[in-house]
C-alpha cells in the first residue's frame, strides 16, 4: 500500500516545550542522542534539529522506511518490521553507528490500511540508554497525520524521561 507523505506535521506547544527541556538536559548532562525512524520518516529528527544547541547533543538519525533497508543496514531479522524485536534491533544498531548514549527507534503503521498484521496506529518504540535496551508498544487513534504527530510527541517524551534519570 502506498500513502502520500504528510506535507506538514503539526507540532503543538507542549511538544515544543518537551524538546526544549530535552535539549537543556542533554546539553547539561553531556549526553548524545540519536534517532532511527521508519513510521515518522524523519519528522522526529527534524524536530530535534530545531531544538536549542542541537548540534552539541543530537548526533543524528537514520530514516529507514523500506523493510529491505531495515534488514540490510540495521540488521533487523527477517520477519515483520512492526515488532518489538525490530524496534530493539533498530535502536541497538543506531546507537552503535552513532556512538550515542541515548537512542530511540520508531516503527509502526499509521493507517488507514496496514502492510503488516497490526491495527492502524500501532507503534513499537525501542530505546537504548547507555547500552540498556527497552521497548514499548503504543497505539494511537486518528488519521495518519494524527498518528505521526502523536508518535513524535511520545518519542520526545520518552527521550526526556530517560534524560531526566541521568
Amino acid at each position: 500500500m502506498t500513502v502520500e507523505p504528510e506535507q506538514h506535521l503539526p507540532v503543538d506547544e507542549e511538544t515544543t516545550e518537551l524538546w526544549e527541556r530535552l535539549a537543556d538536559l542533554a546539553q547539561r548532562g553531556g549526553r548524545s542522542i540519536a534517532t532511527c525512524e521508519s513510521l515518522t520518516a524523519g519528522n522526529l529528527a527534524a524536530q530535534l534539529g530545531r531544538a536549542p544547541s542541537s548540534g552539541e547533543w543530537y548526533a543524528g538519525g537514520i530514516v529507514a522506511y523500506r523493510s529491505s533497508v531495515k534488514h540490510s543496514l540495521l540488521h533487523v531479522p527477517d520477519g515483520p518490521v512492526v515488532s518489538e524485536e525490530s524496534a530493539r534491533t533498530m535502536a541497538h544498531s543506531t546507537a552503535t553507528m552513532f556512538g550515542a548514549d541515548l537512542t530511540i527507534a520508531l516503527t509502526g503503521e499509521a493507517g488507514p490500511e496496514t502492510d503488516e498484521d497490526v491495527p492502524p496506529g500501532t507503534v513499537w518504540v525501542g530505546v537504548v540508554d547507555r547500552g540498556q535496551a527497552s521497548t514499548e508498544r503504543v497505539e494511537f487513534d486518528g488519521d495518519p497525520a494524527d498518528v505521526l504527530a502523536a508518535t513524535v510527541h511520545s518519542a520526545v517524551r520518552i527521550l526526556l524521561e530517560h534524560a531526566e534519570k541521568s
